[in-house]
């Protein structure tokens, strides 16, 4: 797979403390885009799947979760659905950005943005639009993008909001 880069601590890449993993490669190019340096499909480094979940467990410091931000995420969902899977056997959760709708990967007939999506707890979905653009929302950019709850919008086939659960 191809990516952008890896940073190992975040906090405004969703809930908690993340490692959060850049694809690279992107066809929406959204006007105003935080990343765009991860458009070109060429650019970045390759890594072998294996590699980066080597990456992932060798990361000892506590943390809740990966997120997957791009770039596209999608474009290379299948491996990134392995990492996924590796990331919920260490205990993490996983938040995966797209500019894809939840609808339209749910309508998409590929078996790696299935496993993808499915792996995912929490999908912030849809492109940013810059006339859109709320520096007040949680985790994104602008007010058309969407905190889905995965699980429990597959489970009621209704989308569902993510609420953090406070303890």
């Amino acid at each position: 797979m191809r990516l952008s880069g890896i940073t190992q601590e975040s906090l405004v890449d969703g809930p908690g403390l993340r490692y959060v993993i850049f694809a690279q490669g992107c066809h929406h190019q959204c006007p105003h885009c935080q990343n765009p340096e991860t458009w070109d499909a060429s650019a970045g480094k390759e890594f072998t799947v294996k590699q980066v979940i080597r990456l992932l467990k060798q990361h000892k410091k506590k943390k809740r979760g990966v997120t997957f931000s791009g770039g596209e995420p999608f474009l290379q969902a299948g491996e990134l659905a392995e990492v996924a899977k590796a990331a919920h056997e260490k205990g993490w959760d996983v938040v995966t950005y797209t500019g894809f709708t939840y609808e339209e990967l749910i309508a998409d007939n590929n078996d790696g943005v299935k496993a993808l999506l499915s792996a995912s707890d929490i999908l912030i979905d849809g492109k940013y639009i810059h006339k859109l653009r709320d520096a007040k929302l949680q985790f994104r950019g602008s007010s058309n993008q969407r905190m889905i709850d995965v699980a429990k919008t597959q489970k009621s086939g209704k989308i569902v909001l993510w609420k953090e659960n406070k303890k």
